[in-house]
């Protein structure tokens, strides 16, 4: 895992414990599984675009 990766995922997690207002021991405790049932679902809109939606974007683009 690449340093940067690490970092991202580490401040992910640091905004989902912040987040549902958990200590660090009740935090760590928790399973995945608890985790994943006290987050809320993913916003479908912040889903990555599309092959056909990247180069419509690119065609546009005056640097394309």
């Amino acid at each position: 895992m690449s340093g940067r990766r690490f970092a991202s995922d580490a401040a992910a997690l640091q905004r989902a414990a912040a987040m549902l207002g958990w200590t660090p021991p009740v935090f760590w405790s928790a399973t995945p599984a608890e985790l994943l049932a006290c987050l809320p679902a993913p916003d479908p809109v912040a889903a990555p675009p599309s092959r056909a939606e990247i180069e419509l974007l690119m065609r546009s683009d005056a640097d394309g």
